[in-house]
């Protein structure tokens, strides 16, 4: 079994990881990324943007400064595509793919499809099919596109060594602007023995190519929750560990409670309220000891997946020779408009957002773009952030939660549609779920708004569009939805608010005057 074992290594250390084993379509993606023969160019005089880091946030600001005439570089010192493409989404939405397949095959007989037998998983070939898929996609990130865009790649680290300039090598780079991309990185807590025992993370643990069969999950968070249920429908025996008192504790308790039970249906043992003390090796064995409401457990297991704690990539950027505060934990500090304490120097992505979402990079590097380089006043508070947890079924949601809510005073009502009103989940049978939209008081102005579905992810956009576009719930009534669909519901929400309008006093008025025309 392939296992990289890791606590605060370099983030180069840990992408690497990615291009384990490395077969022909891990050598595509090395190709595409990190080229062994790339020779960086010669600086250009001054650029009018630099770009540090290769990730979501730092591949849209660098294309898009291009594509408008700028001169631009970009420096990555690991593999191009950042997180995302190479230890993140898309490794991971290409192993849930796969485990939701394997869930669906055992789980046929409810709709009269008998297969036979018990259901078996090569997990060879579901780990070859997402390194292949994860090549074909990597030449969108690649180092050949981004130089025919007219971009300067330089392959290596950066370090400022002033505030209008970047090291990378020998090559000294000038700016006008500078963006820092640099992302963020897996962290294991402390736990006593975890490091000689050997761990995984989300940056390790692709690089698998046996399946575990018996597997701790330390955090019931959006990355460990996904990791343990995938992989127990992959066919290993999981154990979730979570050291709060329910899994998922930034979502609603109504949707973690959902996730929960998909999560033993589908064989996941989890604890709560446990901590991780320490761990120890026993021969191939990993034994982790927990401590559970004051008393002690084991868990003896062939790997340990960590699923808590990010850090963002900030230690080697020198950043105090370019006049840039940060912090180790929560990294560069940057204004509503995404500037540094250098206001030369702009900050997007996950080393500097708490929302540490690709989609969110790509918005503030759209900001970025805007502001650093035509004197724009984009503010990232205005931004609208969807997010969505890819369990099975999906956890999404948007804007505020009651809670957000109530610290700023605001009153609000609620509207909630349970997935089982809705005939197209029903006849799919994937019926637990529900929309719950909150609304302003007294309007429908929508606050925000949070989805349980197996297409949540997708669903959401519906309600982030219409928030976006400072409409109300009342537009999503005269929408017309297709039938049967599971997007039903949110108009089955709208449908709801409208007709608490009808009162008493308002059924009595329309009945008077539709006497009157009789």
């Amino acid at each position: 079994m392939s296992e990289t074992i890791s606590t605060e290594a370099t983030s180069e250390r840990h992408l690497e990881a990615a291009l384990q084993p490395l077969d022909e379509h891990n050598r595509t993606l090395q190709g595409h990324t990190q080229p062994v023969d790339w020779k960086n160019p010669v600086p250009a005089g001054r650029y009018n943007l630099v770009v540090i880091g290769a990730g979501p946030a730092g591949l849209v600001a660098a294309a898009g400064a291009a594509g408008l005439g700028a001169k631009v570089a970009l420096i990555e010192r690991s593999l191009m595509g950042g997180d995302c493409l190479n230890v993140g989404c898309v490794p991971s939405k290409a192993l849930i793919r796969c485990a939701q397949a394997a869930a669906d095959v055992r789980d046929a007989a409810q709709f009269g499809v008998n297969v036979g037998g018990d259901v078996t998983v090569d997990f060879g070939a579901v780990m070859e099919r997402m390194r292949r898929l994860r090549a074909g996609l990597s030449h969108h990130d690649s180092v050949a596109r981004f130089t025919e865009l007219g971009i300067d790649v330089f392959l290596g680290d950066a370090r400022f060594d002033g505030r209008h300039s970047v090291v990378v090598g020998d090559a000294r780079l000038q700016f006008s602007k500078a963006l820092i991309a640099t992302g963020a990185r897996a962290i294991a807590p402390p736990i006593p023995g975890l490091e000689e025992a050997g761990y995984l993370t989300n940056e390790t643990v692709f690089s698998l190519t046996e399946r575990p069969a018996r597997l701790a999950v330390v955090g019931a968070g959006p990355i460990g929750c996904e990791l343990a249920q995938a992989f127990a429908r992959l066919g290993s025996r999981v154990t979730l560990v979570e050291s709060g008192t329910r899994i998922l504790p930034r979502e609603e308790a109504e949707a973690a409670e959902i996730v929960h039970r998909a999560l033993v249906h589908d064989g996941v043992m989890i604890v709560c309220g446990g901590k991780a003390a320490s761990v120890r090796k026993e021969g191939e064995e990993k034994v982790l000891q927990l401590h559970c409401h004051g008393e002690g457990h084991e868990v003896r297991v062939d790997a340990i997946v960590i699923g808590v704690g990010r850090a963002p990539n900030v230690e080697t950027l020198n950043l105090e020779e370019a006049g840039v505060d940060y912090d180790e934990k929560k990294g560069v500090r940057v204004d509503d408009f995404l500037r540094t304490s250098n206001a030369n120097i702009y900050a997007a992505g996950d080393v500097s957002s708490v929302y540490k979402f690709t989609h969110t990079a790509d918005a503030l590097a759209r900001i970025v773009l805007r502001n650093a380089l035509f004197f724009g006043r984009d503010k990232a508070s205005a931004l609208v952030i969807p997010w969505s947890t890819y369990t099975d079924p999906e956890v999404a949601h948007v804007g505020m939660t009651d809670e957000d809510a109530k610290q700023r005073s605001i009153e609000t009502q609620e509207i909630s549609v349970p997935l089982n009103a809705v005939d197209r989940a029903v006849l799919d049978g994937e019926n637990e779920g529900y929309v719950r939209i909150l609304l302003k008081a007294g309007s429908d102005h929508i606050l925000g708004a949070t989805l349980v579905a197996r297409h949540a992810g997708d669903m959401i956009t519906e309600i982030t569009a219409v928030m976006v576009a400072g409409k109300g719930l009342s537009s999503l009534a005269k929408t017309i939805h297709p039938y049967p669909t599971r997007a039903e519901v949110i108009k089955r929400a709208a449908d709801a608010y409208n007709r608490q309008k009808l009162t008493p006093r308002v059924q009595k008025l329309f009945k008077t005057v539709l006497s009157w025309r009789r």
